[in-house]
């Protein structure tokens, strides 16, 4: 069970993007890392293809997931993640800074 999945709110906690909030559009768990929207943007030549235009594209960069931290869902800081399980022997995820179960 991974502590970072897609469609969590999560900040960047280092690097040229820090402090800045985002959802996780893609984890890529053999390398770490995850792609996060609007953050660790890159710019990139482009060849022109039948589909795409051709030119210098921004898009974003995987980022690793050492530098980024969950979203509590109580106050919107950045929390370390738990797991819990509960009676009816499901796990889930937990926040250590509200102790509030992490929908998803």
């Amino acid at each position: 069970m991974q502590k970072i999945r897609k469609g969590d709110k999560v900040v960047v906690l280092a690097g040229k993007d820090k402090g800045r909030t985002g959802e996780v559009l893609s984890v890529q768990p053999k390398e770490d890392k995850a792609v996060v929207r609007g953050v660790n943007m890159i710019r990139r030549h482009q060849k022109q293809s039948q589909t795409q235009e051709g030119g210098i594209i921004t898009k974003e960069a995987p980022i690793h997931l050492s530098n980024l931290a969950l979203v509590d869902p109580k106050d919107g800081k950045p929390t370390r993640v738990g797991f819990q399980v509960q009676k009816d022997g499901t796990k889930v995820r937990v926040a250590k800074r509200s102790g509030e179960v992490i929908n998803g």
